[in-house]
């Protein structure tokens, strides 16, 4: 199975619960690293997660997969917080950031750079308008290649 497959798979079968528990699920990643795989999963909820919770959520998944078997694959299990400097990906990240300092990359220099740092101030499905307090930013969604939240010092 595809890592974006076994990534759909974890997604479909943890949602259910994380719902129920009033958490998000904030990524998948099925990778390898060395002579290992690692199935991440970061999950996040309102005011932050702790060990305990990403210990529940370990479990019940690690007894979903160990059931279902969809990964045929040797790897190591992870769960916790997608931290400080948690990813933005779906619309609803974005939305949020509004008002906090962010870092994105893109896919092609806009003004001659690939690397913005700074406020995020405005996002829709078209644009975002990000200042670094030099300068204002307008970037189009379609050239973001990561982006997430940042702390500046």
């Amino acid at each position: 199975m595809s890592a974006t497959g076994v990534q759909q798979v974890v997604a479909e079968m943890l949602q259910p619960y994380l719902d129920q528990e009033g958490f998000e699920l904030v990524d998948v990643e099925y990778v390898k690293e060395g002579g290992n795989r690692y199935l991440r999963v970061y999950v996040d909820k309102e005011g932050g997660i702790d060990i305990d919770e990403c210990g529940r959520i370990s479990e019940y998944l690690s007894d979903r997969l160990d059931d279902k078997d969809p990964i045929p694959d040797a790897y190591i299990l992870e769960v916790s917080s997608p931290g400080a400097e948690r990813p933005l990906k779906k619309p609803e990240d974005f939305r949020r950031a509004v008002g906090k300092d962010v870092y994105i990359t893109t896919y092609e220099p806009i003004g001659g750079k690939k690397e913005f740092e700074g406020r995020l101030l405005s996002y829709d499905e078209n644009e975002l308008t990000l200042n670094s307090g030099k300068k204002t930013d307008v970037i189009p969604t379609d050239k973001v290649a990561g982006a997430r939240l940042a702390i500046i010092f």
